[in-house]
């Protein structure tokens, strides 16, 4: 099975990608687990930046922006992570894909993440990235995972959880397998607000 592995972040080293690192880490584990083998290829999208703007406008992709474009089209599964910036994804991570054919996408699971600043970005996933990527007809895995600056220095815990969780929806996507289900993590409020009467 092939991964492709796509990252929007513009700095090095970048939060972006080390998010990437990690949700790959797992997918590729999990995807071990049922028995499949993996190749993963990574697309760095700031190294493409000035080959995505020009196919822009000239409507022609550079030998470099072509590899990257076939690598993620021929892949079987796909993690995209994005930066977050004002609310909603980059601007390099919209572009790349408004240079790839909008049928050539069809049916492809998708695991969708991305990193921001603050907390408050987290449902940008939710309003930005999850309707592109259903407009491009791909199968978006029902996890995504947001991370935020003070999320790194926090409960190393709860990343690896929800990285887990939306890597194993992303194997069984791939690997035409029943989403396992995973007991919800967060105590409902009706129990939350029965605790509060006792006290």
């Amino acid at each position: 099975m092939k991964l492709a592995v796509i990252s929007a972040g513009l700095s090095r080293p970048s939060s972006t990608r080390l998010l990437a690192d990690r949700l790959t880490a797992a997918a590729v584990a999990k995807l071990d687990d049922v028995g499949a083998e993996v190749s993963v290829d990574f697309v760095e999208l700031r190294d493409l930046a000035v080959d995505i703007a020009k196919n822009m406008v000239s409507g022609f992709p550079s030998a470099q922006l072509r590899a990257a474009i076939d690598t993620v089209t021929a892949a079987d599964g796909v993690i995209a992570v994005s930066p977050i910036f004002t609310a909603s994804y980059s601007g390099l991570f919209k572009s790349f894909f408004d240079v790839i054919e909008d049928t050539a996408l069809v049916g492809k699971p998708v695991l969708i993440a991305a990193t921001g600043g603050t907390g408050r970005h987290s449902l940008a996933l939710e309003h930005a990235l999850r309707p592109m990527f259903v407009y491009l007809r791909m199968v978006v895995a029902p996890t995504s995972v947001y991370v935020a600056t003070d999320d790194w220095g926090g409960t190393e815990q709860d990343i690896t959880s929800r990285i887990g969780r939306a890597a194993d929806e992303l194997a069984a996507l791939m690997a035409n397998k029943p989403i396992p289900v995973v007991p919800p993590s967060v105590l409902p409020f009706e129990q939350q607000l029965a605790a509060l009467r006792k006290s």
